[in-house]
Parts: C-alpha cells; sequence; structure tokens
C-alpha cells in the first residue's frame, strides 16, 4: 500500500488532484491508489464539481472511508459544476507539492503506480514540464466491442490525457492552468498540452500503468459527444486549423 509522504526525493514530491461528480467510482478509484506500492502523495486534492450547491456533502463518506491513514492528507474543495477545467484548476490552486498528478475519479491506478510515478518524474530531464500515464482500457473478449466501448479504447491511444498526467505544478502556474472555456471533459487536456509545449517544456510518456474501465453509456451519449464539436471549434481558433 501506499507509504507515508517523504519517502522520495523532495524534487519527486507529488500531490493527486481528481475532479470529481462524486459518482459509484470514485471509492474504486481512491482504493486503487491507497492499495498502490510505493511513496504516497504527500497531498490529495477532491474537488467536488457537483453543480447543485446543496448536494449532500455526505455522499462524499463512502469514498473517503477508503482513504485510511490518506485521509489526513486529503482536502475536498467544491467547485460550482463549471466542468472538469476549473475544478482542476480550482485543485491546483490548493497545491503546495512540486508534481501535480491528475487522475479522473471513473480510472483505477496499477498496483505499483506509486513506485512508478516516483520513477517517472525522477527521469524527468530538467526541461520535462509534464509525465503522462499510460492508459489501459479492458474491453471484452467474448465479443465484438460496443461502438462506445471502441470510443473508450480511444483513450489508451490519446495523447496529453488527464485521466492520469503529471504536470510540474511551477509549469502549471506558468502558463495560467487549464482554460475553462472548455466546460467539458474534451479538449481542455490538449489545449493545456499545446499551451506547456508552445512555452518552450517538453511532454513524455512514462512507465506507469493505469486502468481505465468503460462505464456504460448514457442514453444520449452520442448527442453529447456531437457537442465536442464546439471545443474543436474552439481549438481551431486558439491553435489553429492543423492543431492535432
Amino acid at each position: 500500500m501506499s507509504t507515508a509522504p517523504g519517502t522520495g526525493s523532495p524534487r519527486t514530491g507529488y500531490a493527486v488532484v481528481v475532479p470529481t461528480l462524486v459518482r459509484d467510482t470514485l471509492a474504486d478509484c481512491l482504493a486503487a491508489l491507497v492499495a498502490a506500492h510505493g511513496p504516497g502523495p504527500d497531498e490529495i486534492v477532491l474537488v467536488d464539481d457537483r453543480p447543485d450547491p446543496d448536494a449532500d456533502p455526505g455522499a462524499l463518506e463512502h469514498a473517503l472511508t477508503v482513504l485510511g491513514d490518506l485521509r489526513e492528507r486529503t482536502v475536498v474543495l467544491r467547485s460550482g459544476g463549471r466542468g472538469p477545467a476549473a475544478a482542476r484548476n480550482t485543485g491546483c490552486r490548493a497545491v503546495t507539492s512540486p508534481w501535480t498528478a491528475f487522475l479522473d475519479d471513473d480510472v483505477q491506478v496499477g498496483p505499483h503506480w506509486c513506485d512508478q510515478l516516483i520513477q517517472d518524474l525522477a527521469e524527468a530531464a530538467p526541461d520535462t514540464g509534464a509525465v503522462q500515464g499510460v492508459i489501459a482500457v479492458p474491453l471484452p473478449g467474448e465479443r465484438r466491442p460496443t461502438d462506445w466501448e471502441r470510443v473508450t479504447a480511444g483513450l489508451a491511444r490519446a495523447r496529453w490525457i488527464t485521466a492520469d498526467m503529471a504536470y510540474r505544478t511551477d509549469v502549471l502556474k506558468q502558463v495560467g492552468g487549464f482554460d475553462e472555456r472548455f466546460t467539458r471533459a474534451f479538449r481542455e487536456d490538449a489545449d493545456l498540452a499545446l499551451r506547456v509545449l508552445d512555452a518552450g517544456w517538453r511532454i513524455r510518456r512514462g512507465r506507469r500503468t493505469t486502468r481505465h474501465p468503460v462505464r456504460p453509456a448514457a442514453r444520449w451519449v452520442s448527442l453529447k459527444q456531437q457537442r465536442g464539436n464546439a471545443d474543436d471549434a474552439l481549438m481551431r481558433r486558439l491553435h489553429g486549423p492543423d492543431w492535432w
């Protein structure tokens, strides 16, 4: 399981920031983090992005109970339902560690994730601004995957995905964090990465692994995907037509 903070070198100290809508997957996400071998995070910042200002804070309690000793290093903040970009910025502002590792609330880090993350950060050259994790999406072996499962499987090949991405905290501050005009979980991670690259930093792929299970598809999932066209239009305005 995760060990006490401070067992890594000062330059590899890290915080974990998790934006969440307090879905059922959050407890599994945190349980996997607790179970991972290696130096645990110095800080965990859970950002509750439920839009309802009267949302029941008790809904988080089950997820928090799985943290065990890590509960003492955990803070819970509210971001008002403004989307994952704003939620991550809210979390970043609370971080004091040299590195900020973003996890989505529906992923499960691998059993050696903490050790592997420390190795990834220790190997980062001075001009490396971020280190991306390796995402694995489990698919059914007994049948052909559905369209939604294939879409989710594409995350394993995605560049700059913040389902598991560690940025230098100072680099996030330098470039101004996430652009909160991206209100959906779509393109906000690519926009940030491009601004980091434009600022002269490198982004490399690390060794640590994280599992991203396929969530059940919502009834209107295709319509929600089409709404991402607005984010593509914003990306073209910000980074040109050939940004990808």
